[in-house]
């Protein structure tokens, strides 16, 4: 299917981006799975070769290009496994914000080497006692003189041991009414003294994408990194997790995208009772039902993307389309995990790893309960 918000421009830059993770990438994905984490030296080589932040504007070291580019960079990282969503996150989800809201000093000091991947950057909502529910942080900032003193901890923090620049939710203001009000957003550099990373945590998949608690004991944060006003941080995160819950549902898609081929490769060749599993109705019924379900959900993600890069409010349609495409994957990657048969359950294959990898799709970027929570209210309900 061709997208309709990609050009030959995008085509050529996939198959660029395609080379550079064949040799890059590809070889050594499952011993960085092993190892539980990415080297340093992939950010970097991506800076190198401009597959870092490439819509920032070109006086801090970016293309100047349009999201479609973005788009292209998620689904090829994808590909190559769910391990590397810490770069989308850097690319889409975190350094947006220090864009839309950071001065220009901030952005002068952050931003070009963000793309060259010097400083790799994560973002700090979730706490041990709050996950969806951002207005109840535990978090506090409390300004003292020209610091804010930071006390609290955060955790499930994608990018949270590598990260060199951290978006955090504190309150500033702990009578605010309504509590969001009396959130602002820090960004904390490492090295901040009171500043310290917990456990990396061990996770069922995502083997290579370190995830970290983060902990604050009396940090000292300057408050000239204070990310645009006090008390606003609560909208700031509401109008930009709209791109970040897009950015899932374009993983998700390309998962069970490949997830599929991969499946329709093995029946066709894994033979049982002396023919090909592809030639028995139950294993075509099954392929042709995820192949429906693959292809409408693609036509209705094209659609909303390229809604979301002409600038449009499409908070509805993506909710629907992060809760739907992730279900819609974890229901594939078992389906295709099955048609493996026992092989299917061994770490050699691909598919083994999918399955494990995919279900916390639904859960991050805000759960699927909370998508249908705002698709309801949206609706009017």
């Amino acid at each position: 299917m061709k997208h309709p918000y990609l050009t030959e421009d995008h085509e050529i830059f996939r198959k660029s981006f395609r080379k550079f993770l064949e040799k890059e990438a590809y070889p050594f994905y499952g011993q960085w799975e092993e190892d539980r984490m990415i080297p340093r030296s992939l950010w970097t080589k991506m800076g190198e070769w401009g597959f870092l932040c490439p819509d920032l504007e070109e006086k801090y070291g970016g293309s100047e290009v349009d999201w479609g580019f973005s788009v292209v960079i998620n689904e090829e990282l994808e590909r190559v496994g769910s391990g590397l969503v810490g770069i989308g996150l850097h690319n889409d989800i975190v350094v947006p914000y220090i864009t839309s809201f950071g001065s220009d000093e901030q952005k002068q000091r952050w931003l070009p080497r963000c793309v060259t991947g010097e400083l790799i950057t994560s973002i700090a909502m979730t706490e041990p006692g709050a996950g969806s529910d951002l207005a109840n942080i535990k978090t506090t900032a409390r300004l003292d003189g020209d610091h804010y003193i930071v006390n609290g901890q955060k955790t499930f923090i994608t990018n949270g041991i590598q990260s060199d620049l951290i978006v955090v939710a504190v309150k500033t203001d702990l009578h605010a009414l309504p509590k969001h009000k009396g959130v602002s957003l820090l960004v904390v550099e490492r090295g901040t003294p009171g500043f310290s990373r917990g456990r990396k945590l061990n996770k069922v998949g995502l083997h290579c994408q370190d995830t970290a608690e983060l902990i604050f004991e009396d940090c000292r944060v300057p408050k000239e990194n204070l990310l645009g006003e006090e008390g606003k941080g609560f909208l700031y995160l509401m109008e930009k997790l709209q791109q970040e819950r897009l950015v899932v549902a374009i993983a998700a898609q390309t998962a069970a995208e490949v997830m599929l081929k991969m499946t329709i490769d093995y029946v066709k060749s894994r033979e049982v009772f002396g023919k090909p599993i592809s030639e028995f109705q139950n294993t075509q019924f099954k392929i042709a039902e995820m192949a429906s379900d693959i292809e409408m959900g693609r036509a209705f993600l094209d659609c909303l993307i390229a809604e979301h890069i002409d600038g449009r409010n499409v908070v509805t349609k993506v909710s629907m389309a992060k809760w739907k495409l992730t279900e819609n994957a974890k229901k594939i990657a078992a389906e295709c995990m099955q048609l493996h048969g026992g092989y299917g359950y061994m770490e050699e294959y691909e598919i083994s790893r999918r399955y494990r990898d995919i279900p916390v799709a639904s859960i991050y970027a805000g759960t699927n309960e909370i998508m249908k929570t705002i698709i309801a209210k949206n609706l009017g309900l």
